[in-house]
């Protein structure tokens, strides 16, 4: 059975991380998503521009590029989504609202909408959204960036449902903190050594990826993390 990955946001803090793992991996052809691109020089690697993936215009386009098969399994992650907050609700801009609801939940939706389509067509599949601990955990000063992370968890949660009926699994992480340079940079006081590293993300979904056929509907907590050596 042939292995196809799709990578959305792959050129983003996270994405680099977890395509870096990924490119180890025994996958047949992994798809690359976002605005802009790193140089990978591996045959069986296809980067595709995209930009705003609240506009199904342009998603419809993205999956123009896959061919479905009885003879492939397609696997995908997203990385997709974004960030505001530290302030009230009450201080809060309706323009940040639909930042918020455009970047973690229609992009996504509209993502997990066609990659459906494209599973039902196909042998099987799985999907990974990138979803926050915040949408299981509210926190003062980060209401719209929570509540659209916690309609991305509902989201999931009723595709694994529907999913039954087409072989897709359907999962998501929800981390605390990644170490990137962006929150270094907003959290300069932090204690690295306890964010989550992408490339450990990317070791965690490609194992989910690994086991698709039993993993569904799962919403995995990312937030405790401690040096193993």
């Amino acid at each position: 059975m042939k292995k196809e990955l799709l990578i959305f946001g792959s050129d983003g803090a996270l994405g680099n991380g977890v395509t870096e793992v990924f490119l180890t991996k025994d996958y047949d052809k992994i798809y690359l998503f976002d605005f802009k691109h790193k140089e990978i020089s591996q045959p069986k690697v296809k980067q595709i521009i995209v930009n705003d993936l609240s506009d199904e215009e342009n998603v419809i386009k993205v999956f123009n590029e896959l061919k479905p098969s009885k003879d492939s399994v397609f696997f995908l992650f997203s990385t997709i989504g974004g960030f505001t907050g530290g302030k009230k609700t009450w201080e809060t801009d309706s323009e940040d609202f639909d930042k918020m609801i455009n970047m973690n939940l229609k992009s996504n939706f509209l993502i997990t909408k066609h990659f459906s389509s494209l599973v039902r067509k196909s042998h099987s599949g799985s999907i990974c959204l990138t979803a926050a601990f915040t949408g299981l955990s509210a926190e003062a000063g980060k209401n719209i960036y929570g509540t659209s992370k916690a309609a991305l968890i509902h989201m999931i949660k009723t595709l694994a449902e529907e999913g039954k009926e087409i072989k897709l699994s359907a999962n998501a992480i929800a981390p605390f903190i990644i170490d990137t340079p962006a929150n270094r940079e907003w959290m300069k006081e932090g204690d690295y050594e306890k964010w989550l590293k992408p490339v450990e993300i990317g070791e965690f979904v490609n194992s989910m990826c690994q086991n698709y056929h039993i993993v569904s509907g799962n919403i995995f907590i990312l937030k405790d993390r401690f040096n193993k050596n």
